[in-house]
């Protein structure tokens, strides 16, 4: 499935070789690893709550996914992200993309970080030493996005 919502941790190198295996079209992987920082908005972090909505937030991230398949050449997308209690340093999101050549792959990947940070139905709440917060989305994520609205060049 290219679409997982856990708690538990993932293995970036086993879910890489399983992508790839058997799919020797695959010239290309471009994949995004994305973890718990200790600061954020200048504030220490010593946890981070992520929650969503099971069921609408799968078929949020698969339809991310059919919109990159539309979009780009690629062979396989995949997306993991964690809910629940997190540390500094532990994984949150993984994102790989395979394809016949590296301009698809990179492009693809970076299309779904940019709209998992601005569309999926996650919300994170940070715990720092003044107490919990609730994470906004930032303007720098919402002008990735936006650069999207454009049909990819050829």
């Amino acid at each position: 499935m290219p679409v997982r919502v856990q708690t538990e941790d993932f293995d970036v190198s086993a879910e890489l070789k399983a992508l790839r295996a058997g799919r020797p079209q695959v010239g290309a992987v471009a994949m995004f690893v994305g973890t718990v920082r200790d600061i954020n908005e200048g504030d220490a972090v010593s946890a981070m709550e992520l929650e969503h909505y099971p069921g609408m937030t799968e078929s949020s991230l698969q339809a991310m996914i059919d919109q990159a398949h539309q979009r780009w050449d690629v062979l396989d997308c995949l997306i993991v992200h964690r809910v629940g209690r997190l540390a500094p340093l532990d994984q949150i999101v993984l994102v790989i993309v395979s394809s016949a050549h590296r301009k698809q792959a990179f492009e693809a990947c970076e299309y779904l970080m940019d709209f998992l940070k601005t569309e999926a139905p996650f919300w994170k709440k940070e715990s720092t030493l003044e107490g919990t917060r609730w994470v906004e989305a930032r303007e720098t994520d919402e002008a990735a996005a936006a650069r999207w609205a454009q049909p990819p060049a050829p």
